[in-house]
């Protein structure tokens, strides 16, 4: 790492920078609200901001990270920028264009915070590779593509002081506290079951992978990059630009799609950790008769996991945490009436937190309405407001994420954000350990009468401390990944 006296590296240092050098000439600086005007952002007070992924959510992100040209957007990444990354080049017409990060980094000495929005199994290379170069990042949820890659960037931004924000926007989402107070006044008591489900997956999962096409791939997409840490294989249609997250080179499944976001409030509001235990069942689909399809290389259409928790300090009963995907839910309590919606609008997402006294339930928490309620056994009920009026674009989780790098590492504003890895990395082991579950479930091999023998098939018992599965050494692997060279973690 550079050493950043010799290289100012962040908004602060060059502004140091400057009233250093502007002292030592004896120049008089003029106020910049005399030069720009009310609201006017000096140059030396703008962060440098690059994107790793431009396109599609990352638009988003480093559009919002701009807000609105306060901040200097000087790069942009991507390995197609004939798709939607376009626009960000629109937005952003000085930024120089890039579609490797590393050469990016290399090259360019100025950028301050980059934001990462690839597919998932980029996240965590790119990740490392910023913050191994001083590099405040937001990184996309899920934060890393798998469990290994979570607890080293965790540590990793604290041994590096540098301040990270997850994309799970729905973390500083205002309405959040309507549920703290229900859970801080103690409204359903101690809380025994969580319950959790979704419609994800909506892109095409389940079935065999994709065949291979190289005359068909997009002249500008870079497609050695794209598959960066995965094996390499040709060309293949239907994963670029969306529907790599049904298989686990590239994506997470249904459970890194939307799992962040929700989860979150009952990890965060219960003060979770790791789990002690996890295990599931996935939904079979048969092309023949008698024999379900197997294809361990993608995730499941369906899937239904049950983590474990010990009691904590915010709930001090030990906990059972299930989650459902693929269009299952959970049976409608008799506590909530037959015609309300569980969790969000046709009850198609959503998480019950189940108590000794009654229930919070509440929506999917990205950018949806929360629709936060409360329904006790008493017969009181509670409700939030579908929609929050005025808010900024994302309830300002970019926008945090910047005001904090720029404060810098343990400010209050650090902080203050909603999911830095310090809490994003723990969270996000919890989602990817559903995963693993999954994972192990398909592994087989033949017996000793030549039969295939599914033996994962069980609960596998987590040493969170050590991430290691203790019950089953098989399913270890799947705890990292291995790595293309030029890409490891």
């Amino acid at each position: 790492m550079k050493n950043p006296k010799s290289n100012p590296s962040s908004g602060q240092s060059r502004r140091d920078f400057i009233k250093n050098a502007a002292i030592a000439s004896s120049f008089f600086i003029v106020p910049r609200h005399v030069l720009g005007g009310v609201g006017f952002t000096a140059p030396s007070d703008q962060l440098n901001l690059a994107a790793i992924g431009a396109g599609g959510k990352g638009r988003s992100d480093i559009l919002n990270a701009s807000v609105n040209g306060r901040e200097r957007v000087v790069a942009l990444c991507d390995v197609d920028f004939s798709g939607t990354a376009k626009d960000s080049v629109k937005s952003f017409p000085n930024a120089k264009l890039y579609a490797d990060y590393r050469k990016m980094l290399e090259e360019q000495k100025d950028i301050d915070a980059v934001t990462i929005s690839t597919p998932d199994h980029v996240h965590g290379p790119a990740a490392k590779f910023c913050m191994e170069r001083g590099k405040h990042v937001y990184v996309q949820k899920p934060m890393t593509h798998n469990i290994r890659e979570a607890r080293m960037l965790t540590q990793m931004a604290r041994d590096q002081k540098v301040v990270t924000q997850m994309g799970n926007q729905g973390a500083s989402n205002p309405l959040m506290e309507m549920i703290r107070g229900w859970m801080n006044e103690d409204k359903i008591g101690k809380v025994s079951k969580v319950q959790i489900w979704t419609n994800r997956p909506v892109w095409p999962q389940g079935g065999p992978f994709p065949k291979a096409d190289s005359g068909s791939k997009p002249s500008e997409l870079e497609w050695d990059l794209w598959l960066g840490p995965a094996p390499e294989i040709p060309f293949t249609p239907n994963l670029h630009p969306f529907n790599w997250r049904g298989w686990w080179d590239y994506g997470t499944g249904a459970l890194g799609d939307v799992g962040c976001h929700l989860m979150d409030i009952p990890f965060r509001m219960l003060g979770l950790n790791y789990p002690t235990d996890a295990e599931c069942s996935v939904g079979s689909v048969y092309s023949q008769m008698w024999t379900a399809d197997y294809n361990p290389e993608g995730c499941p259409a369906s899937s239904f996991i049950t983590l474990h928790y010990g009691p904590t300090a915010k709930n001090p009963v030990p906990l059972e945490m299930t989650w459902m995907d693929g269009g299952i839910r959970p049976s409608h309590p008799d506590i909530i009436p037959p015609d309300h919606d569980l969790g969000g609008a046709n009850s198609a997402n959503g998480v019950m937190m189940i108590g000794e006294k009654g229930i919070i339930t509440h929506n999917i928490n990205d950018s949806s309405p929360l629709m936060p309620k409360l329904y006790l056994y008493d017969g009181t009920q509670e409700f939030g407001p579908d929609r929050i009026e005025g808010t900024e674009p994302e309830y300002g989780h970019q926008r945090k994420w910047v005001d904090a790098c720029k404060a810098g590492f343990g400010s209050e504003e650090h902080k203050a954000l909603t999911s830095s890895f310090d809490y994003a990395g723990p969270m996000t082991e919890t989602v990817l350990m559903g995963n693993l579950a999954i994972r192990s479930y398909m592994l087989r091999r033949k017996n000793a009468q030549g039969r295939d023998e599914f033996f994962g098939r069980r609960k596998l018992l987590w040493d969170g401390e050590n991430m290691r599965i203790t019950n089953l050494e098989e399913a270890n692997q799947f705890v990292g990944r291995t790595y293309r060279k030029g890409f490891e973690v």
